[in-house]
Protein backbone atom coordinates (compact mmCIF):
# COMPACT_ATOMS: atom_id res chain seq x y z
CA UNK A 1 0.00 0.00 0.00
CA UNK A 2 1.80 3.14 -1.21
CA UNK A 3 1.89 6.21 1.02
CA UNK A 4 0.90 9.68 -0.13
CA UNK A 5 3.84 12.07 -0.39
CA UNK A 6 3.55 14.99 2.03
CA UNK A 7 5.82 17.21 -0.08
CA UNK A 8 3.80 16.55 -3.26
CA UNK A 9 0.52 17.23 -1.47
CA UNK A 10 1.91 20.42 0.07
CA UNK A 11 2.98 21.61 -3.40
CA UNK A 12 -0.50 20.90 -4.85
CA UNK A 13 -2.21 22.53 -1.87
CA UNK A 14 -0.05 25.64 -2.34
CA UNK A 15 -1.22 25.88 -5.99
CA UNK A 16 -4.86 25.49 -4.90
CA UNK A 17 -4.63 28.20 -2.23
CA UNK A 18 -2.83 30.60 -4.58
CA UNK A 19 -5.68 30.15 -7.09
CA UNK A 20 -8.41 31.17 -4.62
CA UNK A 21 -9.54 34.78 -4.46
CA UNK A 22 -9.71 36.49 -1.06
CA UNK A 23 -13.38 35.69 -0.38
CA UNK A 24 -12.92 32.03 -1.41
CA UNK A 25 -9.85 31.70 0.82
CA UNK A 26 -11.75 33.22 3.74
CA UNK A 27 -14.60 30.78 3.15
CA UNK A 28 -12.19 27.83 3.06
CA UNK A 29 -10.49 28.90 6.31
CA UNK A 30 -13.94 29.13 7.92
CA UNK A 31 -14.31 25.37 7.38
CA UNK A 32 -11.08 24.59 9.25
CA UNK A 33 -10.74 23.94 12.97
CA UNK A 34 -7.47 25.84 13.52
CA UNK A 35 -6.60 28.71 15.85
CA UNK A 36 -7.72 32.23 14.91
CA UNK A 37 -4.12 33.48 14.89
CA UNK A 38 -3.32 31.08 12.05
CA UNK A 39 -6.53 31.79 10.10
CA UNK A 40 -5.06 34.83 8.36
CA UNK A 41 -5.41 35.41 4.63
CA UNK A 42 -2.42 37.76 4.58
CA UNK A 43 0.29 35.08 4.51
CA UNK A 44 -0.83 32.44 1.98
CA UNK A 45 2.52 30.64 1.83
CA UNK A 46 2.27 29.43 5.45
CA UNK A 47 -1.33 28.15 5.19
CA UNK A 48 -0.54 24.75 3.51
CA UNK A 49 1.98 23.80 6.21
CA UNK A 50 -0.42 24.87 8.98
CA UNK A 51 -3.23 22.74 7.50
CA UNK A 52 -0.99 19.67 7.15
CA UNK A 53 0.37 20.09 10.70
CA UNK A 54 -3.15 20.33 12.07
CA UNK A 55 -4.86 17.54 10.14
CA UNK A 56 -2.10 15.35 8.70
CA UNK A 57 -1.81 14.50 4.99
CA UNK A 58 -4.80 12.17 4.53
CA UNK A 59 -7.34 14.07 6.63
CA UNK A 60 -6.32 17.39 5.07
CA UNK A 61 -6.97 15.95 1.58
CA UNK A 62 -10.50 15.00 2.66
CA UNK A 63 -11.17 18.39 4.25
CA UNK A 64 -9.82 20.43 1.31
CA UNK A 65 -11.87 18.27 -1.09
CA UNK A 66 -15.04 19.01 0.93
CA UNK A 67 -14.15 22.72 1.16
CA UNK A 68 -13.66 23.05 -2.62
CA UNK A 69 -17.08 21.49 -3.22
CA UNK A 70 -18.56 23.86 -0.64
CA UNK A 71 -17.04 27.15 -1.97
CA UNK A 72 -17.53 25.92 -4.80
CA UNK A 73 -14.37 25.48 -6.91
CA UNK A 74 -15.15 22.57 -9.23
CA UNK A 75 -13.12 23.93 -12.15
CA UNK A 76 -10.11 22.08 -13.55
CA UNK A 77 -7.59 24.61 -12.19
CA UNK A 78 -8.37 23.41 -8.66
CA UNK A 79 -9.74 19.91 -9.27
CA UNK A 80 -6.78 19.02 -11.51
CA UNK A 81 -4.45 19.58 -8.54
CA UNK A 82 -6.77 17.89 -6.05
CA UNK A 83 -8.08 14.88 -8.01
CA UNK A 84 -4.89 12.69 -8.02
CA UNK A 85 -4.65 12.85 -4.22
CA UNK A 86 -8.36 12.14 -3.68
CA UNK A 87 -8.05 9.09 -5.96
CA UNK A 88 -4.90 7.88 -4.15
CA UNK A 89 -6.71 8.23 -0.84
CA UNK A 90 -9.73 6.26 -2.10
CA UNK A 91 -7.46 3.52 -3.46
CA UNK A 92 -5.62 3.33 -0.15
CA UNK A 93 -8.90 3.08 1.79
CA UNK A 94 -10.18 0.36 -0.58
CA UNK A 95 -6.96 -1.64 -0.17
CA UNK A 96 -7.26 -1.30 3.61
CA UNK A 97 -10.86 -2.51 3.57
CA UNK A 98 -9.91 -5.54 1.45
CA UNK A 99 -7.08 -6.36 3.84
CA UNK A 100 -9.35 -6.07 6.85
CA UNK A 101 -11.97 -8.31 5.23
CA UNK A 102 -9.30 -10.89 4.40
CA UNK A 103 -7.95 -10.86 7.96
CA UNK A 104 -11.46 -11.05 9.40
CA UNK A 105 -12.29 -14.01 7.15
CA UNK A 106 -9.16 -15.87 8.27
CA UNK A 107 -9.85 -15.10 11.93
CA UNK A 108 -13.46 -16.26 11.66
CA UNK A 109 -12.35 -19.53 10.10
CA UNK A 110 -9.75 -20.14 12.82
CA UNK A 111 -12.20 -19.16 15.57
CA UNK A 112 -14.86 -21.52 14.21
CA UNK A 113 -12.37 -24.42 14.29
CA UNK A 114 -11.32 -23.55 17.84
CA UNK A 115 -14.96 -23.31 18.94
CA UNK A 116 -15.77 -26.73 17.47
CA UNK A 117 -12.73 -28.21 19.22
CA UNK A 118 -13.72 -26.52 22.48
CA UNK A 119 -17.06 -28.34 22.35
CA UNK A 120 -15.27 -31.58 23.27
CA UNK A 121 -13.64 -29.93 26.30
CA UNK A 122 -16.69 -29.37 28.47
CA UNK A 123 -16.16 -27.16 31.55
CA UNK A 124 -12.56 -26.43 30.51
CA UNK A 125 -12.79 -22.85 29.21
CA UNK A 126 -9.56 -20.91 28.68
CA UNK A 127 -9.83 -17.14 28.26
CA UNK A 128 -7.12 -14.86 26.87
CA UNK A 129 -8.23 -11.58 28.50
CA UNK A 130 -5.98 -9.45 26.28
CA UNK A 131 -7.83 -10.48 23.12
CA UNK A 132 -11.38 -11.27 24.27
CA UNK A 133 -12.82 -8.01 22.91
CA UNK A 134 -11.09 -8.38 19.55
CA UNK A 135 -12.25 -11.97 19.23
CA UNK A 136 -15.87 -11.01 20.03
CA UNK A 137 -15.82 -8.29 17.40
CA UNK A 138 -14.29 -10.51 14.74
CA UNK A 139 -16.28 -13.70 15.27
CA UNK A 140 -19.64 -11.90 15.65
CA UNK A 141 -21.75 -15.03 16.11
CA UNK A 142 -19.35 -16.82 18.46
CA UNK A 143 -19.94 -14.85 21.66
CA UNK A 144 -18.89 -15.74 25.18
CA UNK A 145 -21.49 -17.78 27.11
CA UNK A 146 -21.50 -14.88 29.62
CA UNK A 147 -22.62 -11.86 27.54
CA UNK A 148 -21.95 -8.25 28.49
CA UNK A 149 -24.61 -6.36 30.42
CA UNK A 150 -27.59 -5.78 28.15
CA UNK A 151 -28.13 -2.17 27.12
CA UNK A 152 -31.77 -1.15 27.54
CA UNK A 153 -32.93 1.88 25.57
CA UNK A 154 -36.33 3.39 26.58
CA UNK A 155 -39.10 2.86 24.04
CA UNK A 156 -39.37 6.61 23.30
CA UNK A 157 -35.69 6.80 22.32
CA UNK A 158 -33.77 5.70 19.27
CA UNK A 159 -30.15 4.78 19.94
CA UNK A 160 -27.32 6.38 17.97
CA UNK A 161 -26.37 2.93 16.69
CA UNK A 162 -29.86 2.46 15.23
CA UNK A 163 -29.96 6.01 13.85
CA UNK A 164 -26.79 5.34 11.84
CA UNK A 165 -28.23 2.04 10.61
CA UNK A 166 -31.63 3.48 9.73
CA UNK A 167 -32.10 7.25 9.52
CA UNK A 168 -35.89 6.97 9.92
CA UNK A 169 -36.62 8.38 13.39
CA UNK A 170 -40.38 8.08 13.32
CA UNK A 171 -41.71 9.78 16.46
CA UNK A 172 -38.69 8.86 18.54
CA UNK A 173 -36.05 11.04 20.18
CA UNK A 174 -32.25 10.83 20.11
CA UNK A 175 -30.46 11.27 23.43
CA UNK A 176 -26.74 11.84 23.70
CA UNK A 177 -23.85 13.27 25.68
CA UNK A 178 -21.91 16.18 24.14
CA UNK A 179 -18.33 14.96 24.43
CA UNK A 180 -16.68 17.67 22.32
CA UNK A 181 -17.62 21.00 20.73
CA UNK A 182 -15.80 22.85 17.95
CA UNK A 183 -15.37 26.59 17.65
CA UNK A 184 -17.84 28.68 15.66
CA UNK A 185 -17.35 28.46 11.90
CA UNK A 186 -18.81 30.45 9.02
CA UNK A 187 -20.22 29.84 5.56
CA UNK A 188 -21.83 32.02 2.89
CA UNK A 189 -25.31 31.54 1.46
CA UNK A 190 -26.14 31.97 -2.23
CA UNK A 191 -27.17 35.52 -1.33
CA UNK A 192 -23.65 36.15 0.06
CA UNK A 193 -24.96 36.23 3.63
CA UNK A 194 -22.55 35.16 6.37
CA UNK A 195 -23.96 32.36 8.55
CA UNK A 196 -22.56 30.43 11.53
CA UNK A 197 -22.38 26.74 12.38
CA UNK A 198 -20.40 24.42 14.67
CA UNK A 199 -19.78 20.72 15.23
CA UNK A 200 -20.50 18.46 18.19
CA UNK A 201 -19.17 15.00 18.99
CA UNK A 202 -22.12 13.18 20.60
CA UNK A 203 -22.32 9.67 22.06
CA UNK A 204 -24.75 7.41 23.93
CA UNK A 205 -24.51 3.86 25.30
CA UNK A 206 -24.40 2.34 21.81
CA UNK A 207 -22.45 4.61 19.47
CA UNK A 208 -21.15 8.05 18.53
CA UNK A 209 -22.12 10.55 15.83
CA UNK A 210 -21.00 13.84 14.31
CA UNK A 211 -23.54 16.63 14.77
CA UNK A 212 -23.65 19.85 12.73
CA UNK A 213 -25.51 22.71 14.44
CA UNK A 214 -26.63 25.73 12.40
CA UNK A 215 -26.76 29.18 14.03
CA UNK A 216 -24.58 30.91 16.61
CA UNK A 217 -27.52 31.35 19.03
CA UNK A 218 -27.24 27.69 20.08
CA UNK A 219 -23.48 27.80 20.69
CA UNK A 220 -23.75 28.61 24.42
CA UNK A 221 -26.71 26.24 24.81
CA UNK A 222 -24.57 23.17 24.20
CA UNK A 223 -22.00 22.44 26.91
CA UNK A 224 -19.44 19.64 26.90
CA UNK A 225 -20.21 16.74 29.29
CA UNK A 226 -23.93 17.66 29.37
CA UNK A 227 -26.65 15.41 27.92
CA UNK A 228 -29.43 16.46 25.55
CA UNK A 229 -32.53 15.23 23.72
CA UNK A 230 -32.68 15.90 19.96
CA UNK A 231 -35.94 16.08 17.99
CA UNK A 232 -36.85 17.22 14.48
CA UNK A 233 -33.31 16.75 13.22
CA UNK A 234 -32.09 15.96 9.69
CA UNK A 235 -29.89 12.93 8.93
CA UNK A 236 -27.42 13.47 6.09
CA UNK A 237 -25.62 10.14 5.66
CA UNK A 238 -23.92 9.69 9.07
CA UNK A 239 -24.10 13.36 10.09
CA UNK A 240 -26.93 14.62 12.26
CA UNK A 241 -27.96 18.20 11.43
CA UNK A 242 -29.62 20.54 13.92
CA UNK A 243 -31.57 23.40 12.31
CA UNK A 244 -33.86 26.18 13.57
CA UNK A 245 -36.77 23.72 13.45
CA UNK A 246 -34.99 21.21 15.70
CA UNK A 247 -36.14 20.87 19.31
CA UNK A 248 -33.41 20.55 21.95
CA UNK A 249 -33.75 19.91 25.69
CA UNK A 250 -31.41 18.90 28.50
CA UNK A 251 -31.75 15.43 29.99
CA UNK A 252 -30.36 13.20 32.74
CA UNK A 253 -26.83 11.79 32.61
CA UNK A 254 -26.12 9.01 30.10
CA UNK A 255 -23.51 6.36 30.88
CA UNK A 256 -21.22 6.48 27.84
CA UNK A 257 -18.37 3.92 27.49
CA UNK A 258 -14.90 5.49 27.31
CA UNK A 259 -14.16 4.10 23.84
CA UNK A 260 -17.31 5.76 22.45
CA UNK A 261 -16.40 9.05 24.15
CA UNK A 262 -13.05 8.96 22.36
CA UNK A 263 -14.78 8.20 19.03
CA UNK A 264 -17.03 11.22 19.54
CA UNK A 265 -14.07 13.47 20.30
CA UNK A 266 -12.44 12.44 17.03
CA UNK A 267 -15.34 13.98 15.08
CA UNK A 268 -14.26 17.40 16.34
CA UNK A 269 -10.52 17.09 16.95
CA UNK A 270 -8.58 15.97 13.89
CA UNK A 271 -5.33 14.07 14.33
CA UNK A 272 -2.24 12.84 12.59
CA UNK A 273 -2.22 9.02 12.18
CA UNK A 274 -1.37 7.06 15.35
CA UNK A 275 2.05 5.38 15.32
CA UNK A 276 3.87 3.24 17.89
CA UNK A 277 6.17 4.92 20.41
CA UNK A 278 9.07 3.06 18.78
CA UNK A 279 8.19 4.67 15.44
CA UNK A 280 7.89 8.10 17.07
CA UNK A 281 11.35 7.72 18.62
CA UNK A 282 12.74 6.85 15.18
CA UNK A 283 11.13 9.88 13.49
CA UNK A 284 13.00 13.00 12.42
CA UNK A 285 13.11 16.20 14.47
CA UNK A 286 9.79 18.12 14.64
CA UNK A 287 7.76 15.32 13.02
CA UNK A 288 4.02 15.53 13.83
CA UNK A 289 2.82 12.26 15.37
CA UNK A 290 0.04 10.77 17.49
CA UNK A 291 0.76 7.97 19.98
CA UNK A 292 -1.20 5.68 22.26
CA UNK A 293 -0.13 3.86 25.40
CA UNK A 294 -0.27 3.56 29.18
CA UNK A 295 0.61 6.49 31.43
CA UNK A 296 3.48 5.37 33.67
CA UNK A 297 4.43 8.55 35.51
CA UNK A 298 3.17 12.13 35.77
CA UNK A 299 5.53 14.89 36.87
CA UNK A 300 4.65 18.08 38.71
CA UNK A 301 4.00 21.43 37.03
CA UNK A 302 7.15 23.56 36.65
CA UNK A 303 7.62 27.18 35.62
CA UNK A 304 10.54 27.66 33.23
CA UNK A 305 12.13 30.68 31.57
CA UNK A 306 11.95 30.49 27.79
CA UNK A 307 15.15 30.91 25.80
CA UNK A 308 15.49 34.20 23.92
CA UNK A 309 12.21 35.41 25.46
CA UNK A 310 11.55 37.59 28.48
CA UNK A 311 8.77 35.47 29.85
CA UNK A 312 8.11 32.27 31.73
CA UNK A 313 5.82 29.37 30.90
CA UNK A 314 4.41 26.41 32.81
CA UNK A 315 5.24 22.90 31.68
CA UNK A 316 4.39 19.39 32.83
CA UNK A 317 5.89 16.10 31.72
CA UNK A 318 4.47 12.61 31.73
CA UNK A 319 5.76 9.24 30.57
CA UNK A 320 3.85 7.07 28.10
CA UNK A 321 4.61 3.42 27.34
CA UNK A 322 3.45 0.85 24.79
CA UNK A 323 4.78 -2.51 23.61
CA UNK A 324 7.58 -0.86 21.61
CA UNK A 325 9.06 1.50 24.20
CA UNK A 326 8.43 4.52 26.42
CA UNK A 327 8.72 8.28 25.87
CA UNK A 328 8.39 11.50 27.86
CA UNK A 329 5.82 14.02 26.65
CA UNK A 330 6.02 17.71 27.61
CA UNK A 331 2.85 19.77 27.79
CA UNK A 332 3.19 23.55 27.63
CA UNK A 333 0.93 26.29 29.03
CA UNK A 334 -2.79 25.66 28.54
CA UNK A 335 -2.08 22.14 27.23
CA UNK A 336 -1.41 21.07 30.84
CA UNK A 337 -5.20 21.07 31.37
CA UNK A 338 -5.36 18.07 29.02
CA UNK A 339 -3.95 15.90 31.84
CA UNK A 340 -6.84 16.63 34.20
CA UNK A 341 -8.63 13.44 35.14
CA UNK A 342 -5.75 11.28 33.87
CA UNK A 343 -3.60 9.16 36.20
CA UNK A 344 -0.82 6.54 35.96
CA UNK A 345 -2.24 3.28 34.68
CA UNK A 346 -4.71 4.98 32.34
CA UNK A 347 -4.54 4.12 28.65
CA UNK A 348 -4.57 7.34 26.59
CA UNK A 349 -4.20 8.58 23.03
CA UNK A 350 -2.07 11.71 22.60
CA UNK A 351 -2.63 13.38 19.23
CA UNK A 352 -0.76 16.07 17.31
CA UNK A 353 2.54 16.27 19.19
CA UNK A 354 6.01 16.89 17.71
CA UNK A 355 9.27 15.02 18.17
CA UNK A 356 12.14 16.78 19.93
CA UNK A 357 15.73 15.50 19.74
CA UNK A 358 18.33 16.25 22.43
CA UNK A 359 21.60 14.38 21.84
CA UNK A 360 20.59 10.68 21.94
CA UNK A 361 17.20 11.16 23.60
CA UNK A 362 13.85 11.79 21.91
CA UNK A 363 10.80 13.32 23.58
CA UNK A 364 7.49 14.80 22.39
CA UNK A 365 6.27 18.40 22.73
CA UNK A 366 2.68 19.62 22.70
CA UNK A 367 1.42 21.91 19.92
CA UNK A 368 -1.60 24.19 19.42
CA UNK A 369 -3.50 21.11 18.21
CA UNK A 370 -2.54 18.60 20.92
CA UNK A 371 -5.35 16.65 22.57
CA UNK A 372 -5.26 13.80 25.11
CA UNK A 373 -8.09 11.25 25.05
CA UNK A 374 -8.61 8.60 27.69
CA UNK A 375 -9.01 5.19 26.04
CA UNK A 376 -9.40 3.16 29.22
CA UNK A 377 -9.11 3.94 32.93
CA UNK A 378 -6.57 2.18 35.09
CA UNK A 379 -7.87 -1.09 36.53
CA UNK A 380 -8.52 -1.45 40.27
CA UNK A 381 -6.30 -4.04 41.97
CA UNK A 382 -6.21 -5.48 45.48
CA UNK A 383 -2.63 -6.16 46.57
CA UNK A 384 -0.37 -6.30 49.62
CA UNK A 385 2.37 -3.68 49.82
CA UNK A 386 5.16 -2.76 52.20
CA UNK A 387 5.69 0.99 52.57
CA UNK A 388 9.43 1.60 52.82
CA UNK A 389 9.82 5.33 52.12
CA UNK A 390 8.09 8.72 52.31
CA UNK A 391 8.65 11.00 49.31
CA UNK A 392 6.40 13.86 50.36
CA UNK A 393 4.01 14.11 53.31
CA UNK A 394 1.35 16.83 53.18
CA UNK A 395 -1.84 17.41 55.12
CA UNK A 396 -4.03 16.36 52.19
CA UNK A 397 -1.93 13.80 50.27
CA UNK A 398 1.20 11.77 50.89
CA UNK A 399 3.48 10.19 48.30
CA UNK A 400 5.14 6.95 49.40
CA UNK A 401 7.54 4.36 48.00
CA UNK A 402 6.30 0.80 48.43
CA UNK A 403 7.21 -2.72 47.40
CA UNK A 404 4.43 -4.79 45.86
CA UNK A 405 4.67 -8.36 47.14
CA UNK A 406 8.24 -9.46 46.55
CA UNK A 407 8.52 -7.43 43.34
CA UNK A 408 9.58 -3.94 42.33
CA UNK A 409 9.39 -0.69 44.27
CA UNK A 410 6.82 1.84 43.00
CA UNK A 411 5.58 5.28 44.05
CA UNK A 412 1.98 5.71 45.20
CA UNK A 413 -0.21 8.62 46.27
CA UNK A 414 -2.61 8.22 49.20
CA UNK A 415 -4.94 10.55 51.08
CA UNK A 416 -3.08 11.52 54.27
CA UNK A 417 -6.09 10.95 56.55
CA UNK A 418 -6.43 7.35 55.27
CA UNK A 419 -2.72 6.76 55.81
CA UNK A 420 -2.80 8.21 59.33
CA UNK A 421 -5.70 5.96 60.28
CA UNK A 422 -3.98 2.85 58.88
CA UNK A 423 -0.68 3.66 60.64
CA UNK A 424 -2.48 4.62 63.86
CA UNK A 425 -0.85 8.06 64.07
CA UNK A 426 -2.10 11.64 64.39
CA UNK A 427 -2.23 13.80 61.26
CA UNK A 428 -1.44 17.04 63.10
CA UNK A 429 2.09 18.24 63.83
CA UNK A 430 5.10 16.38 62.44
CA UNK A 431 3.17 13.76 60.48
CA UNK A 432 6.17 12.56 58.46
CA UNK A 433 8.29 11.71 61.54
CA UNK A 434 5.46 9.65 63.02
CA UNK A 435 5.18 7.68 59.77
CA UNK A 436 8.93 7.04 59.66
CA UNK A 437 8.82 5.58 63.18
CA UNK A 438 6.29 2.98 62.02
CA UNK A 439 8.17 1.84 58.91
CA UNK A 440 8.50 -0.59 57.27
CA UNK A 441 4.73 -0.97 57.25
CA UNK A 442 2.73 -3.75 55.54
CA UNK A 443 -0.81 -3.11 54.35
CA UNK A 444 -3.57 -4.53 52.19
CA UNK A 445 -4.52 -1.87 49.66
CA UNK A 446 -6.85 -1.20 46.77
CA UNK A 447 -4.96 0.66 44.05
CA UNK A 448 -5.97 2.34 40.81
CA UNK A 449 -2.90 3.20 38.78
CA UNK A 450 -0.60 4.90 41.31
CA UNK A 451 -3.46 5.97 43.62
CA UNK A 452 -4.17 4.06 46.84
CA UNK A 453 -7.95 4.09 47.17
CA UNK A 454 -8.22 2.00 50.38
CA UNK A 455 -5.58 0.94 52.90
CA UNK A 456 -5.72 -1.37 55.91
CA UNK A 457 -2.83 -2.42 58.15
CA UNK A 458 -1.87 -6.04 57.59
CA UNK A 459 -2.11 -8.18 60.68
CA UNK A 460 1.28 -9.48 61.84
Amino acid sequence: MSSISESEWKKALTFIIEDLDKSQLKKMLGCLDITKQKKTTKCRETIPQTIIECYGVETSIQIINEAMLWIPRKDEAVQGQLRPFVEKLKNKENEGEKGNKRKRSETESESAEKTAEAGFKKNNIVSDSSSDEEREAETDGLKSPQPDKEIKIPSWRKSIHDVKTSSDLGNKVIAGKVVAKSGLRTYETKKKEKKFFFYLGVADETGSIKVMVYGRERYQRFQEKSCYLFREIIMDENVMKVTKKSVISKTAAIDVPENLEMEAQMFVYSQTPVCSIGQAIGSAEKTSVSVEGTVREIGSVETVKLKNKRRKKDKQEFQLEDGTGSIWITLWGEDIKQLRGKSPGDSVRVVNVKTSHYYDSVSLNSTDFTRIFKVQSATIENVTIEIIGIKDAKKTETEVDAQIGSGEVQSFVVTSSLLAKAFGVRLEGDFEDRLLEKMPFSADVEIKGNKIMKIEAKEK
